[in-house]
């Protein structure tokens, strides 16, 4: 049977999702649980939707993994919650069809980065603790990111990825008191995309690029820019969606 599995995690305390070598990894551990829970001898090999890098959270991740196993949905959920350690959490498991793929089936993703301006060390781990923000120009900012666009500035370069355009269907700023938080929904993400356009567009805030500049590295769009890339651990995978 496959199931689908959502799972919730700090990414401080992983190298990120994809299994490495004598690294600590969320995809590297959920197999290790399954192949434990289901007294496998092999290998059980675990798909993520999404290969979050170290120090990437997630509120709702999605694998997917074929098991033999005699257990229900809400016993696997159990069974892995009851072995897993508190920092990875999953929320939900169902049965789906052996055509599902977490990776390629999703239509789109949801990320939220997190800005701290207060003086709580409660999110040094969940957030970029900066002084302050200004909202208005964020949001401005923001506006110019969306429809289906070539992001190759805002990326991290590959000489075998052939296709570095995104279909941004929405991107906004949040305040909610001390925290700012950046929503954006797209149906695929280049490497490190969304953590060089929040670090550009706080340097635009912070006056280490114009707005001018930051609108013409998405209008015409170029390999190796150096700008700003905001750091791992504001960045939060919250949602990705199927049809």
């Amino acid at each position: 049977m496959r199931y689908k599995i959502t799972i919730q995690y700090d990414g401080s305390y992983f190298s990120g999702w994809q299994l490495q070598k004598n690294q600590d990894t969320v995809q590297g551990l959920l197999e290790k649980m399954l192949k434990k829970i289901s007294k496998a001898s092999n290998r059980i090999i675990v798909f993520g939707s999404s290969r979050t890098d170290t120090g990437v959270h997630a509120f709702g991740q999605v694998a997917h993994v074929d098991l033999s196993i005699k257990l229900n949905n809400q016993k696997i959920k159990d069974a892995l919650n009851g072995n897993l350690p508190w920092y990875c959490v999953v929320s939900e498991v169902e049965k789906v069809k052996l055509c599902f793929h977490a990776r390629f089936n999703a239509t789109s993703r949801e990320y939220i980065y997190q800005c701290y301006t207060g003086k709580s060390f409660l999110f040094n781990n969940q957030s970029w603790i900066l002084p302050r923000l200004d909202i208005k120009l964020l949001n401005k900012l923001s506006e110019n990111l969306l429809g289906n666009l070539d992001f190759l500035s805002f990326s991290k370069f590959r000489k075998d990825l052939k296709n570095t355009n995104c279909n941004i269907f929405s991107a906004y700023w949040k305040k909610d008191d001390d925290m700012y938080s950046f929503h954006i929904k797209a149906n695929r993400y280049l490497h490190h995309m969304i953590r060089y356009i929040v670090g550009s567009m706080i340097g635009v805030y912070q006056n280490r690029m114009s707005e001018e500049e930051f609108i013409l590295l998405i209008k015409y769009p170029r390999k190796n820019v150096l700008i700003f890339k905001a750091p791992p651990q504001g960045l939060i995978l919250n949602r990705v969606n199927y049809d």
